[in-house]
């Protein structure tokens, strides 16, 4: 039971961020925003309204869920004591909540600098500016994309590296994905280095190879059937 409950948290997590991405991809521009000035973010979030910020939380809950089923692989799979495993679940738990304090920024912090900036003056929107970028390359930049993404690599290049003997081509799609999901980095760096190379598409392509990844794990999880040879030989 615990390995169904961790495959299907697998699958319903990473659904469940899926639409709410889609939702805020839709009514915000996200991500392409994020690297948009202040004097576009900020006006664009007031003109979104409360449901924006209600959209930014279940953003933020939906990828949190994440976190169980990762903190539940060595048990599910009786790899309790798999050094590799054990230290990539901890790295995972710990990209989840850098990420979540990424995205919780929009509700707890983006809001009232938003409503400074457009009931504020010349001078007020200077410092609102300010304040926006020095709270956006921390939190969100830094914090969350760049360790977050960097430890959840980490994490599934871990599961692949302790999987790939047992899951061949599980492993193998996840190596592929985390490649490709650190090609993203590149737009990360290029906030601080702006001469740093960007590969525009690094972002969509290896995030949703990623998340797409994250499903097959937890269709893998769900299905493994090790513990059936010694239930036959049980039996027998």
């Amino acid at each position: 039971m615990l390995r169904r409950l961790t495959g299907a948290l697998f699958v319903l997590a990473a659904i469940a961020f899926g639409v709410a991405a889609s939702v805020l991809s839709s009514t915000f521009d996200w991500p392409d925003i994020l690297r948009e000035p202040a004097d576009v973010v900020l006006p664009a979030f007031t003109a979104g309204g409360t449901s924006l910020i209600w959209t930014w939380f279940a953003v933020a809950w939906t990828y949190a869920l994440l976190a169980i089923p990762i903190l539940l692989v060595p048990q599910a799979l009786n790899r309790r004591h798999d050094p590799v495993l054990r230290t990539a679940t901890w790295l995972g738990a710990a990209s989840v909540l850098l990420s979540l304090i990424g995205f919780l920024r929009w509700v707890f912090v983006v809001p009232p600098l938003a409503r400074a900036y457009a009931g504020g003056d010349e001078t007020t929107r200077a410092a609102v500016e300010a304040a926006w970028t020095a709270q956006h390359q921390f939190g969100g930049a830094l914090l969350g994309e760049h360790l977050g993404q960097l430890l959840a690599i980490a994490w599934s290049i871990g599961v692949c590296v302790a999987l790939l003997r047992e899951h061949r081509w599980v492993a193998s799609s996840g190596l592929v994905a985390s490649v490709l999901y650190l090609t993203n980095q590149g737009d990360i760096l290029a906030t601080a280095i702006p001469s740093f190379p960007v590969w525009d598409l690094g972002g969509l392509i290896g995030s949703t190879a990623w998340g797409v990844w994250t499903i097959a794990l937890g269709v893998s999880v769900w299905r493994r059937t090790d513990d059936l040879p010694q239930s036959c030989d049980h039996v027998q």
